[in-house]
């Protein structure tokens, strides 16, 4: 499935027009806050081309979300595989959004309609959403979005250095608890 339509916001493949907007938010230090240093503009372009090379793939990955009513690039959102590296397996929810799209509630309707796409397409049983201890903004989110928190799969991010960015929390949802 290429694109995701909620009340808002449209969730589609990413286009060459994307790259710009799509670099400004990742050299934004508050949008990376959690994340780790800000991105070059040859490391955000790297990443769509992932993004998309992952769509070709497995069918699935991260959309770019567009704002339906003006057509502005907000962020991403969508589903990655669990890293290799991490103490468990799955399918993992995720989003990042510019700054000036907080606040609105776009990061929980994109999630939403994911969180569909993942249950009802994919026949998902689970899906989870990871996130460092200290992003709040997020695991409200999380939480917003029927997510409990799954404290036996917490964990220290193997590839973050000390610091705040690598004690990780783990929340989760089952297609079962879906209307």
């Amino acid at each position: 499935m290429n694109a995701l339509r909620t009340d808002r916001l449209l969730l589609r493949r990413w286009r060459e027009s994307d790259l710009e907007p799509w670099a400004a938010i990742n050299a934004d230090p508050e949008v990376r806050e959690h994340l780790g240093p800000v991105l070059s503009r040859a490391e955000s372009d790297a990443s769509v081309r992932r993004f998309e090379a992952d769509f070709e793939r497995r069918g699935y990955g991260w959309w770019a979300v567009e704002v339906q009513a003006t057509g502005e690039l907000i962020g991403f959102a969508g589903l990655d595989d669990v890293e290799d590296e991490l103490p468990f397996g799955g399918v993992e929810i995720g989003w990042r959004l510019a700054r000036s799209a907080w606040g609105k509630g776009y990061a929980s309707e994109a999630a939403r309609a994911v969180l569909t796409f993942g249950f009802d397409v994919l026949r998902l049983s689970e899906i989870l959403a990871l996130t460092t201890a200290t992003n709040l903004r997020s695991q409200a989110v999380m939480q917003r979005i029927g997510m409990t928190r799954d404290p036996a799969r917490d964990f220290d991010d193997p590839s973050a250095p000390e610091g705040p960015l690598r004690p990780n929390v783990t929340y989760r949802i089952e297609r079962s608890t879906q209307g």
